[in-house]
Parts: structure tokens; C-alpha cells; sequence
């Protein structure tokens, strides 16, 4: 009597899911995440809840003025300084010297006792000191209000570059912090790596109205409510829009 056939390879085969379809689609870092979250009502949330919160250094300041030369010195002085600090500190520098002749009076040892203790307060004397010499050097004593120039600037990058063209200037620009990136990441908005992905992901699918306060709003936000380790999102007012990327405690 003749043995069974095994049964064919082929049919077996075709009885396998196929790939297609098993996995999600790939989204290339500094791109929008699928199915975009809400931005407009997000924003529309956070800036109805905004006036609860403690405001940011440079909101404090450019409640008083919105000088460009200020905006940047305090720019250069929130660096790797928490607000708490940042606003006296720029307040003591400015009583002796708001413009960028008087500033060039000063020797770096001033400039650094009197904006102790901010972070890297010696270096950050240097930096204030040469930015100085150069808007009077090169811009006729004027701070640009234009992104590139300001990147010729000693110490400056695209986050300050950003700041003193939207706020100094009323201009568009899209300022990435930490707060900013981490947020912007975690209600599933954008999917990026760095901050500077995140800019420019942010300015591919952000609307243009939103640009110039959504620095503020979010580094307010992530202060008070949205913070980088256990945010309270029981008490969040877009947490029912927010993915929460990346969250494993909360309050």
C-alpha cells in the first residue's frame, strides 16, 4: 500500500498572514504624527486655563517691554538657569545697563557678580559683553530681526534666534526648548528626536497664527502642569486630547 503524501509546502505557505498590513506605518523623525491631535482646541484650552499659572521670566519681562536688546540678554540668561533666577538676575543687569554702548562699560567681572547666580554667569558675561561689541560693530547698534543674523551672534542658536524674532519683533518664528519639544512629543503631535527636528516639523504643520505665542504657552504649561517627570494630568486641562507619549507616572 502506497505511503500518504505529505501535504505541499506551497499550500502551507499560503496559509500564513501575509506582512502586508502587519505593522504600523513608519513616521520619519521631524514629521507630524498620523491622525493630528487637535492643535486648535489644544491651544484654545491652554490659553483659557494660562492666566492661573505662574508666568515665565520672559513673559514677566515683555509685560514690562518687549525691547529686542532686552529680550536677547535675557534670552542669554535663561540658558541653563531656571526662571526663578533668571528674572531677578536680568532685572539687577538692566538697572546699570539696557543698551549695548552701556553694556560695553561694564567689565566682564560686573556683569558676572551682578548676574549671579545664574548658569555659567562667567561665561554668560563674556557672551553679553560680545554680543554687544558686534550689534554695534556690524548692525549699528541695533539688535536684527532677522534669524540668520542673529545666528552670527555669539551664543546665540535657533531657540533664542526664535524668541527675539517673535517676541522683540512680532514676528513669526517657532522658539523649541525643552518644554516645547517634550510637550509637542507627548500630546502626539509631532514625532522628533531634538529640538531642532522639532522645529521644523512644528513649522510644516503648525498654523502660521499660532507661532508666536506658542513658545510661551508651552513652556508655561510644561512648568506648571505638563512637567518632564509624573505631570499632572489629572488636573490637565487637554488631557483628553493628549496622548500622552511616552508617560508611565502622572498625578
Amino acid at each position: 500500500m502506497p505511503a500518504p503524501r505529505a501535504p505541499k509546502r506551497a499550500a502551507a505557505r499560503t496559509a500564513q498572514p501575509r506582512r502586508t498590513g502587519l505593522r504600523p506605518p513608519t513616521i520619519n523623525a521631524g514629521h507630524a504624527a498620523p491622525e493630528t491631535v487637535n492643535i486648535a482646541e489644544v491651544v484654545r484650552r491652554l490659553r483659557r486655563t494660562a492666566p492661573a499659572w505662574n508666568p515665565t521670566a520672559i513673559a514677566a519681562l515683555t509685560a514690562r517691554t518687549s525691547d529686542p536688546f532686552r529680550v536677547l540678554i535675557a534670552c542669554i540668561l535663561s540658558l541653563r538657569t531656571q526662571d526663578t533666577t533668571t528674572g531677578p538676575a536680568a532685572a539687577r543687569l538692566f538697572a546699570l545697563a539696557d543698551t549695548p554702548e552701556v553694556m560695553l562699560r561694564l567689565s566682564p567681572a560686573r556683569i558676572a557678580r551682578t548676574i549671579y547666580p545664574v548658569g555659567f554667569y562667567r561665561t554668560k558675561a563674556r557672551v553679553i559683553r560680545d554680543i554687544s561689541r558686534d550689534l554695534l560693530a556690524h548692525h549699528g547698534g541695533r539688535v536684527p530681526d532677522d534669524i540668520e543674523q542673529l545666528l552670527t551672534l555669539k551664543g546665540v542658536g535657533r531657540k533664542t534666534a526664535n524668541l527675539v524674532v517673535t517676541i522683540g519683533f512680532g514676528k513669526p518664528g517657532i522658539c523649541v526648548d525643552t518644554h516645547v519639544h517634550r510637550i509637542s512629543n507627548r500630546l502626539g503631535y509631532v514625532r522628533t528626536r531634538t529640538p531642532e527636528e522639532t522645529e521644523m516639523a512644528l513649522r510644516a504643520t503648525l498654523p502660521r497664527r499660532y507661532w508666536i505665542g506658542f513658545n510661551d504657552l508651552l513652556v508655561s504649561f510644561g512648568q506648571n502642569v505638563c512637567t518632564p517627570l509624573s505631570p499632572h494630568c489629572s488636573t490637565c486641562p487637554v488631557r483628553v486630547l493628549c496622548r500622552r507619549v511616552g508617560v508611565t507616572t502622572s498625578r
